[in-house]
């Protein structure tokens, strides 16, 4: 695909994968999200690792409002249903690692494109809003799902309630990301840490994601039954064989990804 709203490069086994409509603080539009999700799924094939991140100033503040004619003529329901579910599905199934870069303000479906990544990095001047109500809506593209699991019902309550926005650092405080970074160091700090799991084992990676996922549904019977299963094929990879080897000889591992 010819990608107009976003850039896509693949370097080292990491994949950045780049909101790029900075002129309209990369709001999602419909062409915007069919590329995301084409780009997610190409990613997976070249890379072990996707970063996403925001050009400019912003990581994305959203609906793009002006896409689609007005207000009145907007179909919400379906534009979700087919629009944005692939997108999120492409994010949530992605067979490698995904990091959300938050380089800027991340407002509506903006931030929770955010929470739909495995790892969330926010820049110390960063910040989410969930911002729906603002405009007599309710947290969507997925919002609903990963804040209460991310934060718990409460402040995910009173985050969408009064939309208010939530700093990087109250963000990582409260759980709803993995770590904040200094500003003057972000860039330098996300190809650091893409750089450790695209060296990493990608097959135990992607076990682990099957495994915390499943932890929510699970009782404590299925679940230990889904770790011995899963840790049963990690068991059977080169990566832990080489894992073992750099153990005992005491050097660094040198993974394969398989």
């Amino acid at each position: 695909m010819d990608y107009q709203a976003i850039t896509l490069t693949i370097r080292n086994a990491v994949g950045t994968l780049t909101l790029n409509r900075p002129a309209v603080m990369n709001a999602l539009n419909t062409q915007m999200r069919a590329e995301i999700a084409h780009a997610v799924k190409a990613a997976e094939k070249d890379a072990r690792v996707l970063v996403m991140t925001g050009a400019g100033k912003s990581f994305c503040s959203g609906q793009d409002l002006g896409d689609g004619g007005s207000a009145a003529s907007l179909d919400l329901e379906r534009t979700l249903r087919d629009e944005y579910v692939p997108m999120l599905k492409a994010i949530f199934d992605c067979r490698i690692p995904t990091i959300a870069a938050v380089n800027g303000p991340a407002a509506g479906a903006g931030a929770n494109l955010a929470l739909a990544c495995d790892v969330v990095i926010a820049a110390e001047s960063a910040y989410f809003v969930q911002a729906f109500t603002r405009i007599g809506l309710i947290p969507d593209a997925g919002g609903t799902y990963w804040l209460p699991r991310q934060v718990g019902a409460a402040k995910a309550m009173g985050a969408a309630l009064f939309a208010d926005k939530i700093t990087a650092q109250q963000a990582s405080d409260w759980g709803m990301i993995y770590e904040v970074a200094a500003d003057a160091v972000f860039a330098d700090h996300i190809d650091a840490r893409a750089a450790h799991l695209a060296q990493g084992p990608t097959v135990a990676y992607r076990q682990l994601k099957k495994a915390i996922r499943s932890s929510f549904e699970n009782s404590l019977d299925e679940q230990l039954a889904l770790e011995a299963r899963l840790q049963g094929r990690c068991g059977q990879t080169r990566d832990f064989q080489e894992g073992v080897v750099a153990f005992l000889e005491k050097r660094k591992p040198v993974y394969e990804g398989r």
